[in-house]
């Protein structure tokens, strides 16, 4: 009776996995604004995180392998802040995981994402908020590549600080990955060796094809399904 209830609840949370993905993606961009910098990087952005991954769990229901991937990646996720919460120290090889976990999960996600956008029969607000989705997601990737590089190689981004302080490097890569996926590009911040030059074309690029190619294909069924 409690499988068949859980079950139940579950396809019913599938229906709108893109909304609760694209509100929980939004809560670790934005959530800074309402916290101290210090508690929202070290405490609540690891909770949002371990909520996002909760939330992308419900593209997989349908996919018995990936599900138990991404399943297993937030279970590396927790063990490692749960660790850091009860040492209460950074631990560098724990937090070179704890990345690679969450680099592994966005680039399942994104990918899962797009393809159901694609293979979507029609467009309503629910592939609209996947499309969304999707762009916020491909940014976060980009973000997790750019980190690492500057854990492997300190000194990869200039304009950052370079103090040792995990918190001001978050928030400087996370704000510097958005800028360069939208090829904005201030000049506040910018890669200074060939990894982080090659990851910052690379991930620039592929913002760009997605606007081109993903956005024009949901727009393209949205158009031909008016008409008819």
């Amino acid at each position: 009776m409690l499988y068949w209830k859980i079950n139940n609840m579950i396809n019913k949370l599938h229906i709108y996995r893109f909304e609760l993905f694209f509100f929980s993606l939004i809560s670790i961009l934005f959530g800074s604004l309402f916290f101290s910098k210090a508690i929202f990087a070290s405490t609540i952005l690891p909770i949002l995180f371990l909520i996002n991954i909760i939330a992308g769990l419900l593209f997989f229901i349908k996919k018995r392998r990936q599900s138990w991937i991404t399943f297993g990646l937030f279970l590396i996720v927790f063990f490692v802040l749960g660790y850091r919460f009860v040492a209460r120290v950074e631990n560098t090889s724990l937090n070179y995981l704890r990345f690679t976990a969450y680099f592994c999960f966005y680039v399942l996600t994104t990918i899962e994402i797009i393809r159901q956008v694609w293979n979507a029969e029609r467009v309503n607000k629910s592939v609209i908020y996947g499309l969304m989705s999707g762009y916020i997601a491909l940014g976060l990737l980009s973000f997790f590549t750019y980190f690492c590089v500057e854990l492997i190689i300190p000194g990869s981004f200039s304009g950052i600080s370079n103090n040792g302080v995990m918190v001001e490097k978050v928030d400087a890569l996370l704000y510097y990955s958005y800028i360069s996926l939208m090829t904005i590009g201030y000049g506040d911040i910018t890669p200074v060796n060939i990894f982080a030059q090659k990851a910052s074309i690379f991930f620039a690029m592929i913002g760009q094809f997605y606007l081109v190619i993903i956005t024009a294909v949901v727009i393209e069924k949205y158009i031909r399904h008016s008409n008819k």
